[in-house]
């Protein structure tokens, strides 16, 4: 299996805090060699794991954000 290289490149926010310590996150982050998502996921404390989670392009974020606003 190839190896799968990331880079935190913003920190947005944490949403919330398990009792084991991770935490769900609103990150930009950049996958391989692709340009920068965000995405949204669990990371442990020092973000060496990560659970499921997706990612979203600036469109998305922002049709996201549209939706919110309007509930």
């Amino acid at each position: 299996m190839a190896e799968l290289k990331y880079e935190i490149v913003k920190k947005i926010g944490v949403l919330s805090e398990s009792d084991k310590g991770w935490t769900k996150e609103f990150n930009l982050v950049k996958w391989n060699d692709y340009a920068p998502k965000y995405d949204l996921r669990d990371w442990n404390e020092d973000h060496t794991r990560m659970g499921k989670g997706i990612t979203l392009t600036e469109d998305e974020v922002m049709k996201l954000k549209e939706t919110l606003q309007n509930m």
